[in-house]
């Protein structure tokens, strides 16, 4: 049975919208302005290391679809980027062009629910907002991994969005890196969810 982590980049106030600054957001980039430190980048090796698929949504795949095929044999983590299954979530993706991607369409909670069944390991999950909301509403994360920035964005797309459920989460892990990046893991409570 598969396990869904999902790990994010994340201000402050929750803004997660265009760390690397390639979307055009008017604050994008904002994650190099610290340094997160040889741990940090270990972290999102070994995070990747562990990894078995990703699971990205529409926006996110087709970023790291333009990106990451020209960093192939620059080192382990782009060599395992580009090698690893990747499953896209989205209604109007026609095809995945990206080496060893599958568009997961219909239900999401059927595709997902059966994506966990499938693969026995991690799923990993990075960006992808919407794809997340859902994942969370629908009770299907396993574990979060938020790399939290000492920055407040003030706007922008922000991690959770509104929500009539709350979602409890027990925090698991927690350290701090670079310069003042806090990296915090949770899982669901045993509470799980209540409306």
């Amino acid at each position: 049975m598969g396990r869904i982590v999902v790990s994010e980049f994340i201000s402050l106030d929750g803004v997660m919208e265009d760390p690397g600054g390639a979307e055009h957001y008017r604050h994008g980039g904002w994650t190099f302005q610290y340094d997160r430190g040889p741990e940090g980048d270990q972290f999102k090796l070994d995070e990747l290391a562990e990894a078995d698929v990703q699971l990205l949504g529409r926006v996110t795949y087709e970023g790291f679809a333009a990106a990451w095929p020209q960093l192939e044999g620059t080192g382990p983590f782009g060599d395992k980027m580009n090698s690893m299954p990747k499953y896209v979530v989205s209604s109007t993706l026609e095809q995945a062009d990206w080496n060893n991607s599958t568009v997961l369409r219909g239900d999401i909670v059927e595709e997902i629910s059966r994506l966990k069944r499938d693969v026995d390991g991690v799923i990993l999950v990075a960006g992808s907002a919407q794809l997340v909301q859902g994942l969370v509403k629908h009770g299907l994360v396993d574990e979060l991994r938020l790399m939290v920035f000492p920055v407040v964005l003030g706007s922008g797309k922000r991690l959770f969005g509104e929500s009539s459920v709350t979602h409890n989460l027990r925090l698991t892990g927690t350290t701090t890196v670079g310069e003042g990046v806090s990296i915090l893991t949770y899982e669901p409570s045993r509470n799980g969810h209540s409306g």
